[in-house]
């Protein structure tokens, strides 16, 4: 009974060393990727930036250099490399928490396009490389199902806790924040249209609530 603790401290000190290792990784992985490009950074290039062996990205990312750029995208995505759902996190925790569904939006906005400017570049590089790559073309595509699948989550909260728009699913109210959520539009908006990442955020909170709630619940947006 009294080698439990231990046992949980060494598997505790394992886990987190493990992370440590994997966030070093992605991070000298995203670096060369977004300086040379995603075909011309090598397994051995990231080892030597990460300060790890070859055989060390293998065990940390299994499938090859796509599952590198999955390592990437994921600790990209998270801002970290703790095996912690996104639906856990204290930010989506905050904005299940807010009782307004007009300010519930404008967080989830906020949230949205602090992780565009996380993955946006990412995503880039890696979109140009797909289109010769099949097994990251893979990848991308399956990004993109996890993408729409999470959007299920916010619609079923607006849903659970009575503030979707009358007569609108939620399947069909996932597809709408999966369609304006898209990297491409916040690329279009920022680079095409010159918005500013406030302006994206401004707008995209308001047309979520216009899109998503009823219309008294965000008249004066």
């Amino acid at each position: 009974m009294e080698r439990k603790p231990k046992r949980r401290y060494v598997s505790e000190v394992r886990r987190e060393n493990a992370e440590a290792t994997r966030l070093r990784i992605a991070e000298a992985a995203r670096a060369l990727m977004l300086e040379h490009g995603y075909a011309s950074t090598t397994m051995a290039d990231v080892a030597r930036a990460a300060g790890v062996v070859v055989q060390t990205l293998y065990t940390s990312c299994p499938g090859g250099k796509p599952g590198l750029a999955k390592l990437v995208w994921d600790v990209t995505l998270a801002g970290d490399a703790q095996a912690v759902p996104q639906s856990a996190r204290p930010q989506v925790q905050a904005i299940v928490d807010e009782p307004d569904p007009t300010r519930k939006l404008v967080a989830f906005a906020e949230m949205a396009l602090s992780i565009y400017q996380r993955v946006g570049p990412v995503h880039r590089v890696l979109r140009a490389a797909a289109a010769t790559d099949a097994g990251l073309a893979d990848l991308l595509a399956d990004t993109e199902r996890q993408r729409l699948a999470g959007s299920r989550g916010p619609a079923e909260h607006l849903a659970a806790v009575g503030v979707l728009r009358t007569g609108l699913g939620v399947e069909r109210a996932a597809d709408q924040i999966y369609a304006l959520t898209s990297i491409e539009l916040f690329e279009r908006l920022t680079e095409v249209c010159g918005w500013t990442m406030r302006d994206c955020q401004d707008w995209l909170a308001q047309i979520l609530s216009e899109t998503l709630l009823e219309p008294t619940d965000h008249e004066g947006l």
